[in-house]
């Protein structure tokens, strides 16, 4: 089985990769994306549609794709991003929440349009949340009264039965699910290339091994060479933390991937899923999974959730603790099928203090910074990449009025308390998932109530 090496996505041999030279000398240029990863190619695709004169240059550290824009589940989902009752103390209130609400489920047909179904192997299998306990179910029967309440229709997000949901994919345990239509599968590095390819035909400049530092207004440093630009796009998400005084600004979550070899035909009759939909899961503790095209499983969840200091564990290797694991979920999801692992990889995703996303433009600065999708980062990049563009250029629409346009929320706490307190909490949950199966009554257990608040996402 192969471990790391950025993960099963990136290493896939016939891609059709785009040309990105590293920067030789000094530049000029109207608008330096730093971040090649779908928020930074989204962002400058979105410029030169808005003004095609602009010269835009997009500067990657290491490849593009890189981060976890290359590394991630593959879920184009209208699932809501970030916390709907954090949003809605920003820019157009409630009515805000809702119009982003309605523009996320679009988001996921324009992105497939764009880029084309068969070039990033998309399917529209829709999302499936499965439940597998009397306390899951409950917690998705909340969800939807909740979500009713924000305008989501029946038709967009709706509760399925034992029954129907085991008729998608045939899990053990199972006791209902939530389904919304509006989820494709797509393979995440195919994307990335097939972006690329659309920002580099509409006039954008590519660079790889081009690690910006010394960023400030109008200027940066790319290996000895000046770059400047009248607008700067910092478009890092994980990565973000690396940079000075931005430590704990975001913080970079790891989540982990197992990806198993083709599985045979027989076993398939047996496990469904032949829709292909995005299957995550209820619990606390939770996984997050999909098939291929060529007939594999991934499955992801947290694993180690977070390293001290933020620090990387570069280029995606994953503990042995995380990869047992994850094949355990499988062998319990599927007891009566033989998978064997082929790939596993890990990678980090931005996570503001309140779960939410941001774009905060300093139009004094000529600065931008753009993330903090919270894990919907393959559909949330492409709505804060065409946010980004109207601000760098001025232009106003519903977009660039949303309640995504605001100021860097507060800051993560000071290590060691960070480290404690992410880890700790995801040791709670863990525990919380125990005593619900145990009790097997319906109730939320209180510990996971706690650990939501303490982690502000209750």
């Amino acid at each position: 089985m192969r471990n790391g090496e950025i993960g099963y996505w990136m290493a896939q041999p016939d891609l059709d990769w785009p040309t990105a030279p590293s920067v030789d000398g000094d530049e000029s240029v109207d608008v330096a994306i730093i971040g090649g990863g779908l928020t930074g190619l989204w962002t400058a695709w979105a410029i030169k549609q808005l003004d095609p004169h602009a010269s835009v240059h997009v500067y990657e550290a290491e490849q593009l794709g890189y981060g976890a824009s290359g590394r991630n589940g593959g879920w184009l989902s209208s699932k809501q991003i970030g916390l709907r009752s954090v949003l809605a103390n920003g820019a157009g209130g409630r009515a805000g929440v809702v119009a982003m609400n309605e523009r996320q489920k679009r988001a996921v047909y324009e992105v497939v349009d764009l880029l084309g179904a068969d070039t990033i192997h998309a399917r529209r299998g829709g999302a499936l949340q499965v439940a597998r306990s009397p306390s899951e179910l409950a917690r998705l029967r909340a969800y939807i009264d909740k979500s009713r309440q924000w305008s989501v229709a029946e038709e967009d997000l709706r509760l399925l039965s034992a029954e129907e949901t085991s008729e998608r994919v045939n899990m053990t345990r199972l006791v209902g699910g939530m389904y919304s239509p509006h989820c494709f599968t797509v393979d995440p590095a195919r994307m990335v290339a097939s972006l690329a390819r659309l920002a580099r035909d509409a006039g954008v400049e590519l660079r790889s091994s081009a690690r910006a530092t010394a960023i400030q207004s109008g200027t940066f440093m790319v290996e000895g060479h000046t770059i400047r630009a009248g607008w700067i796009v910092i478009a890092t998400e994980g990565y973000t933390s690396l940079q000075p005084n931005q430590r704990r600004a975001m913080l970079p979550m790891n989540s982990s991937m197992l990806i198993t070899e083709p599985i045979a035909p027989a076993d398939w009759k047996r496990i469904g899923w032949s829709e292909h939909e995005g299957v995550s899961s209820t619990a606390h503790t939770y996984f997050y999974g999909r098939p291929t095209v060529d007939g594999r499983i991934a499955i992801g969840g947290r694993g180690t959730p977070y390293n001290f200091a933020g620090s990387f564990d570069r280029p995606g290797r994953v503990d042995g603790k995380t990869i047992e694991a994850l094949q355990a979920t499988l062998d319990d999801l599927f007891p009566d099928v033989s998978m064997t692992p082929a790939h596993a990889w890990s990678g980090v995703l931005g996570i503001l203090r309140d779960w939410s996303p941001y774009v905060d433009a300093d139009e004094e600065a000529g600065i931008l910074r753009v993330g903090g999708y919270a894990g919907q980062g393959v559909t949330g990049a492409y709505l804060g990449g065409q946010i980004a563009a109207e601000l760098v250029l001025s232009r106003r629409t519903e977009l660039s009025d949303s309640p995504w346009v605001r100021p860097l929320p507060s800051k993560w706490e000071p290590e060691p308390l960070r480290w404690i307190g992410a880890n700790a909490l995801y040791g709670v949950y863990g525990w919380a998932d125990r005593l619900e199966r145990h009790r097997n009554d319906g109730r939320t257990s209180a510990l996971a109530t706690i650990a939501d608040k303490f982690a502000r996402r209750g």
